[in-house]
Parts: C-alpha cells; sequence; structure tokens
C-alpha cells in the first residue's frame, strides 16, 4: 500500500562543508528513490493538492508518469500550465500549498510533489531535451512584456505557444528577475534559470535586455508598436527601518545585497569586479525568506558570526520551515523577539553596532499573528560592521509615474482585474508583485496564466 511507504528524505552538503560554498543545498532524488516516492500517491479521485497549485499543475497526472519511470511524460505533462518547473520545484511553498492539501497527508506524510516535480524537470534538462512545444495557434499579433521575472516569463511563454510575436523588456542585464537578483545560487542555481529562459527563446521570444520602460521609452511608445502590452515589474523598492543611522556605510538593503551577491557575483570577488562588505559580524533584520538568503549568504561570506534579528518568534516567522531549518544547521544566530532602535557608527560614519530592544508577544493583530510589545528598559547592544535589511518590498515605480491614466492604488501598485489582469488603460494587462504585492514565484506564475488567457481573447476580439 502506498501509505505504507514512507516519505522518501533528499540527502542534502553537511553544513559545515556547504557554508564554505554556494554549491544547490539539496543533492536531488536518485531515479530510484524518485520512483520509490512518486508510487507513494494514492492517485486520488478528487484531487485536492491541484487545487492548492495556482497554476493547476496536473499533479496526480504527473506523478502516474513518473512511478512508471515515464519522466519526459511527466515534464510534459507539468509544462502544460507551469513553464518554469525545475523553479518551483526548488522555491514553491509546497508545504503551505499542494502538499498542504495532499490526501495522504491527512494520516501520514504527504507526497514530496515539489521534490518529484524538480526531479523530472532535472531529468529533463540533465538527460533527454525536449524541444518547445510548437504554437498551437497562429496568431500573429505582437505582445509586448516589460520584466523578466516569474510572471512575465509566463505570459511570454503562453503568446509564444499561441503563435505572437513576443519582445521581453528587462531592465538589467540578465533575464530572470528575482529568479537571477534575489535567489541564493544555493537554493536556485542560474543554470536552471537560464534553460527555462533558452526554451522561450528557442521558441521565438525576443529579449531585450538593459531596458528600464519609463525613462528610456514610455508605456505609450510601446503601446504605438504592440497589439498588447503586460507589465510585471515586480516589488523592487526595498523598504527600510527608519531608524537613525541608518545612511551609515554598511548598511545595505536586502535588495541590493542579494543583487550584488548573485547577479552581479560578488562573491566570486575579484573575478567579478562587485565588491561587497563581508563583514566580521553581521545583523540580518527580518523573518521572511529573503532575510534567511541574506543571512546564509552572508554566512558563506566567511562571516563566522551572523545574526538574524526578528521581533516576533519563530513560529510567527512567514520564511519557509526548510529555510529556517537550514539557517540553523548552518549556524545563523537567531535573535528573536528584539527589534533594532538605532545603528551605531564610528567618527567615519562607519557601522559598528546596533542598539535593540526586548520585545513580548500581544494581542493578534490584522495579520493574526500576535502583536510585538517592546519591553521597557530592555536595550541591549550587538556589535557588527555590516547591516542587511530585509522586512519587504514595494512596487517598483517607474513604469506607474511615467504612464498617464494607469491606475496605482495607495501603495503605488498597479491595479488590475483579479481574473483578466486588465489595468485601466486598454490593450495594457499586469500581474505578479506589481499588482499583489511582495507573493510566492507559483502565485506570480498564476497571475501571468490569468493574464495571458486574458491577451488572448482581447487580441482575437478587441474587446475591452
Amino acid at each position: 500500500m502506498a501509505e505504507r511507504i514512507p516519505r522518501q528524505t533528499m540527502s542534502e552538503q553537511n553544513p559545515l562543508e556547504r557554508i564554505k560554498n554556494f554549491n544547490e543545498v539539496p543533492l536531488g532524488f536518485s531515479t530510484e528513490t524518485a520512483v520509490i516516492e512518486a508510487k507513494r500517491c494514492i492517485q486520488c479521485k478528487n484531487p485536492n493538492c491541484v487545487e492548492g497549485c495556482p497554476v493547476n499543475v496536473n499533479i496526480p497526472g504527473f506523478i502516474k508518469e513518473a512511478a512508471e519511470g515515464n519522466f519526459l511524460k511527466a515534464v510534459e505533462i507539468i509544462k502544460g500550465t507551469n513553464s518554469l518547473p525545475a523553479v518551483c520545484g526548488r522555491v514553491c511553498p509546497q508545504e503551505s500549498q499542494c502538499e498542504k492539501l495532499c490526501i495522504l497527508g491527512k494520516k501520514f506524510e504527504p507526497v514530496a510533489i515539489g521534490k518529484l516535480e524538480g526531479f523530472v524537470a532535472d531529468y529533463e534538462r540533465k538527460v533527454e531535451h525536449l524541444n518547445p512545444e510548437k504554437p498551437e495557434c497562429t496568431g500573429g499579433r505582437k505582445v509586448a512584456v516589460i520584466g523578466s521575472g516569474p510572471a512575465g516569463l509566463t505570459v511570454a511563454g503562453e503568446m509564444a505557444k499561441c503563435g505572437h510575436g513576443v519582445t521581453i523588456f528587462e531592465a538589467l542585464h540578465s533575464p530572470g528577475g528575482v529568479l537571477v537578483y534575489g535567489i541564493p545560487e544555493f537554493r536556485l542555481p542560474k543554470e536552471i534559470v537560464h534553460y527555462e529562459i533558452d526554451q522561450l527563446v528557442k521558441m521565438g521570444v525576443e529579449i531585450i535586455p538593459n531596458r528600464v520602460v519609463g525613462i528610456s521609452e514610455s508605456l505609450d511608445d510601446i503601446l504605438e508598436r504592440f497589439d498588447a502590452v503586460f507589465v510585471g515589474t515586480g516589488a523592487g523598492l526595498p523598504s527600510f527601518l527608519n531608524i537613525p543611522g541608518e545612511n551609515m556605510q554598511g548598511v545595505y538593503s536586502a535588495n541590493e545585497y542579494l543583487t550584488r551577491v548573485n547577479l552581479m557575483k560578488a562573491y566570486q570577488f575579484p573575478h567579478y569586479d562587485t565588491p561587497v562588505i563581508k563583514g566580521k559580524s553581521i545583523a540580518v533584520f527580518g523573518g521572511g525568506n529573503v532575510a534567511m538568503d541574506s543571512a546564509r549568504v552572508a554566512r558563506r561570506l566567511d562571516c563566522n558570526e551572523v545574526h538574524l534579528v526578528y521581533r516576533r518568534s519563530r513560529s510567527e516567522m512567514p520564511a519557509r520551515e526548510e529555510e529556517i531549518h537550514h539557517a540553523e544547521e548552518e549556524g545563523i544566530i537567531f535573535d528573536l523577539l528584539s527589534n533594532p532602535v538605532r545603528f551605531i557608527g564610528d567618527e567615519k560614519g562607519k557601522l559598528t553596532g546596533v542598539e535593540c530592544v526586548r520585545m513580548e508577544l500581544g494581542e493578534p493583530d490584522d495579520s493574526g499573528r500576535r502583536r510585538p510589545v517592546e519591553v521597557k528598559g530592555s536595550e541591549f547592544v550587538i556589535y557588527i560592521d555590516v547591516a542587511i535589511i530585509a522586512i519587504g518590498n514595494g512596487p517598483n515605480p517607474i513604469v506607474q509615474k511615467s504612464s498617464p491614466g494607469l491606475e496605482t492604488n495607495k501603495w503605488g501598485n498597479i491595479v488590475a482585474d483579479d481574473e483578466t489582469m486588465k489595468t485601466s488603460k486598454k490593450g495594457v494587462f499586469a500581474g505578479g508583485d506589481i499588482v499583489s504585492g511582495a507573493a510566492t514565484v507559483i502565485e506570480a506564475m498564476g497571475a501571468g496564466r490569468k493574464a495571458a488567457a486574458a491577451i488572448n481573447d482581447y487580441l482575437a476580439t478587441g474587446e475591452w
């Protein structure tokens, strides 16, 4: 019986070894282990796991093929709705989405859906390359995509399948959005992202890097040359603590820190000419995945003392449990129920420490988490030479500010219909973090799929 097979574990790099390199931490399933894990699926008649997936992958279908060793067929099934399976298998929060709703998980451990998705995608990439899908129809219209993150890549792929000409405008020198500048190599190897993007290029998608729409040209300029536009510029505007001393040398936003290390290869300095202050003692402020990524990157940059300062307790952390667990294994010091109040520096403006105050949890706030309350007289100092602020991001404002008639909300996010992703500007659709605020990769892809369907309808009918 499937339920009697224990959930298969994936071997990982030893923590003492992996803090010395940027190689991927999980080592992957073997073929035999993947088949055993796939056979745990009980093939429910009403698979709740599919409902938990923002892009509605046919999960039982691909797992059934994997259980029979038909890995390429499994990938084909996944790619019917998910163009980035190797990415999603690694960074999606499966524990709160598909695996959370796994029927087997009610009495036993849920099927390792994410790890199986990553395995079959890796098999396809490493062993037998699939040719990109041929267009299902020949639309022949021109679609512009602004931003090459998960939402933009999803729209580009869906439009290319329908035979439309697609051009992606990317502000940075390398496409991939948060997949390349935000997520570290040890969690998502960049060769995987580049492979998936190369598949789009083979389908005819054009990518124009180093093009900041809103500065080099406006959204209206693009509308004159294209039949429809999708805006997926993400949430790349960092939030700060707004406490004294935040402008000192040695204080980074997580956006800058991770971009320098991930996209600009600062961890390989001087082979790449992007410097980053490594520091002897570093503090990261925040409790989400970005904070965990920042802390784990710092640990790998020869820093023996990395503090993660978070104003709530461990159970309130929004980061994935796997990320928290890996950070703990790697020696990150968790300063929980602590909140920074000011940065301390020397006479040259160089960071030397941070003063914090102890917190205790009070009544739940609007998020459902217990509100942190300051403990009077509990101030203490952590001596550091680098600080990384990872408390959230806002929407990139450039497109909105340069586009008259494009409605935004009070936070600066583009307002778009929940189902069609249509904006207030005819022919312009938007999705991902620029609409929803910072969310997951797969949620951005879900918005991209909705937008792609609506764009196709608009191109066919002209109706808005």
